[in-house]
């Protein structure tokens, strides 16, 4: 399941609103010298020509679903898979590992029911390790594919901001003989560096790098999933296969569902009192 990661709008609105409150404290009447079309159109018409010329159209074309990523969050958290499995677990021993097909319809995440029906289908676990190993490799491949489009952004936006300002640096020196343009025309150069900068490390890069983040981490879900299913398969005991998925957990995820469990059994026991 998938719900909304307000950190990221929260990141970068928050980051506009300090440098808007920075530019309206200290320009006062002159904050609307800040905002330049001719500037905009020079970082953003060029990071757009950059990126249609380096990526495949269908590339491009990705690049709203990967932004979308970015306030996205997944909600898998790391004990609840262990104690899937170790369910799992114990109903292929008591009742067999066909009855682990029962199981599909309490399954939302299209991974492990892969993992299962892989199960069912009595396949061997070194022939499910390379199956399901062989899907991170190519999520990781898509990942990354979608999300060099952001880095680039990150990467060409300045640039282009250094491009805007040396144009509204040659215009400004073919005016010299009025020295009254010279101060209007230099902050008007300098906007396009200071849009293209603040694009790239208030936008793309942080975003660029959450989306890494989001990867590893779905990666090394999906590393545990492929560790129970293949437990799963081979018969484990339970309990030993819970010592296994546990080591997965850091040590203060353990402390917290070790609270949980101790939570858990005072109020068992308070209400058979």
């Amino acid at each position: 399941m998938r719900k909304r990661d307000l950190l990221t709008p929260i990141g970068i609105t928050l980051g506009f609103v300090m440098i808007m409150l920075a530019i309206i404290s200290k320009g006062g009447s002159n904050a609307t010298s800040f905002f330049d079309i001719s500037s905009i159109f020079i970082v953003i018409g060029g990071l757009i020509a950059s990126l249609l010329i380096n990526f495949k159209m269908e590339h491009i074309k990705m690049t709203n679903k990967v932004l979308k990523e970015a306030f996205r969050k997944h909600d898998q958290k790391l004990p609840e898979l262990i104690r899937l499995f170790i369910r799992l677990s114990e109903r292929a021993r008591r009742e067999g590992i066909l009855a682990l097909e029962n199981e599909l319809d309490e399954v939302e995440d299209p991974f492990i029911r892969k993992g299962i029906l892989l199960t069912v289908d009595g396949i061997e676990p070194d022939v499910i390790h390379d199956i399901m190993s062989a899907e991170i490799t190519a999520i990781e491949d898509r990942h990354y594919r979608g999300r060099l489009i952001i880095e680039k952004c990150g990467e060409y936006a300045p640039a282009w901001g250094m491009i805007g300002t040396l144009v509204g640096l040659v215009l400004m020196l073919n005016t010299l003989q009025d020295p009254s343009t010279l101060g209007p025309s230099m902050a008007v150069a300098l906007l396009t560096t200071l849009y293209g900068t603040v694009l790239a490390n208030l936008v793309f890069i942080p975003m660029a790098s959450k989306l890494e983040n989001k990867t590893e981490e779905e990666v090394f879900l999906k590393q545990v999933i492929i560790e129970g299913v293949i437990g799963v398969q081979s018969g484990q005991n339970p309990r030993i296969l819970e010592e296994k998925l546990s080591a997965f957990l850091s040590s203060d995820a353990s402390l917290e569902e070790e609270d949980d469990a101790q939570a858990s059994i005072a109020r068992e026991s308070f209400h058979e009192a």
